[in-house]
């Protein structure tokens, strides 16, 4: 029986870890690079030892399983039918998407309007999951929120993704009236992939690109509607995250490269390479960006947003930066789900404050923001919510930089 330890132990470190990543390969691309033998390629040691700790760091997400099943209660629950209305069909595509309403509404003022993208790495997610974050969204900044679907890949390509976020702008242009929300105060807010698209969004319609398939007078309109971009953890230069993909073994399996048709195109859906391109004058024109990121994030690295900042400051462009200590990639958006998580308050303070001067930077006049911050704070007081419980880290980093 001596020789049973060796084997279960080879079998734990060498045959297991081969065996799960030749099935991930297997499943989701093989290396293809020119001059690769893709099956020698796909077994490198090396190749295996970092595909491995990419799939097992996979596993933390069991930990969400209370709260997917939470997600899923509250998104079927047709009581909770009184705060959204589900299922809006909008864009060329007939994509769907969910408009969540403020918990007060002044009837004399219309709220502002948040557009939710989220992330799945250009290849998943879908509008149900983000249910909760949208609702705490309503309540924390006093705004109607949107959350649209899109067509990720395989389906589509990241330009249609992109034509579907401008698709849904023109919807809430259309549709500002009839839902009861401002349509020429409008923020959008995307994590990870959604952050991405976004910025990819904003800068196309500043650029007025005719990939876009709209009229260049509707592009600006929309444009002049958007008052700023918050983007959570990030991913803004797709040469750089490839990078990062390559140090982690998976840029075979991650749909991001066949997403953007191919390396050729990385630049051209790169924020950051599109920023440098940009005249002074459609520089100026461009909303404020606004990126948040966590330090402890492995999935889309700090230095994604932090790059961002310093090329889009130094080239007098309208951006802060803040720096959260100890959140990672995916508590950055699950911990805005529940106002007991352990990240809620902190982010949310940032959102918040950033999204008022959002607002107040508004070229429109918007008496709204200047006047709303007392009835702010006498609403939550008179809905008794507890106050926020000490986080257990550090306090909270900014780096703001705001350049005219």
């Amino acid at each position: 029986m001596c020789w049973c330890l060796p084997v279960i132990v080879g079998f734990l470190f060498v045959g297991l870890p081969y065996f799960v990543c030749f099935v991930a390969q297997w499943f989701c691309g093989w290396p293809d690079k020119p001059g690769y033998k893709k099956y020698i390629e796909a077994l490198n040691p090396r190749r295996i030892y970092r595909l491995t700790f990419a799939t097992l760091d996979l596993l933390k997400y069991f930990q969400y399983w209370k709260l997917h099943f939470q997600i899923k209660s509250w998104y079927r629950n047709e009581e909770n039918s009184k705060h959204c209305k589900k299922g809006i069909v909008y864009g060329r595509r007939g994509n769907k998407l969910d408009l969540y309403y403020p918990p007060i509404q002044n009837t004399d003022e219309l709220p502002p309007l948040v557009v939710f993208i989220y992330g799945g790495a250009w290849s998943t997610g879908h509008r149900s999951i983000y249910c909760l974050l949208a609702r705490q969204m309503t309540e924390e900044l006093d705004a109607a929120v949107v959350c649209p679907d899109y067509c990720t890949y395989p389906k589509g390509n990241v330009l249609m993704m992109i034509q579907d976020i401008a698709d849904c702008l023109i919807w809430a242009q259309e549709n500002g009236q009839k839902f009861s929300f401002d349509k020429d105060n409008i923020v959008l807010v995307g994590h990870s992939a959604g952050a991405h698209l976004g910025a990819m969004t904003a800068l196309f319609l500043l650029d007025t690109r005719e990939e876009l398939v709209i009229e260049s007078k509707k592009q600006q309109q929309i444009l002049q509607s958007i008052r700023g971009v918050i983007g959570m953890s990030g991913v803004y230069s797709i040469m750089d995250h490839y990078e990062h993909e390559k140090k982690r073994g998976i840029e075979y399996v991650s749909c991001m490269s066949r997403a953007m048709n191919g390396e050729k195109n990385f630049p051209r859906y790169s924020p950051m390479h599109i920023v440098q391109h940009l005249s002074g004058d459609k520089l100026s024109k461009a909303p404020r960006f606004v990126l948040l990121h966590g330090n402890c994030d492995i999935v889309v690295p700090v230095e994604s947003s932090t790059k961002f900042y310093k090329l889009f400051s130094s080239l007098s462009g309208n951006v802060s930066l803040h720096l959260l200590p100890t959140v990672n990639h995916t508590e950055m958006v699950t911990d805005l789900m529940l106002s007991t998580r352990r990240f809620y308050h902190p982010i949310f303070r940032c959102i918040e404050r950033e999204f008022r001067k959002l607002l107040a930077l508004s070229s429109v006049s918007f008496t709204r923001c200047i006047h709303h911050r007392q009835p702010v704070r006498l609403r939550v007081q008179h809905r008794k919510r507890p106050p926020p419980p000490e986080p257990q880290l550090p306090v909270m980093k900014s780096r703001l930089k705001k350049i005219s």
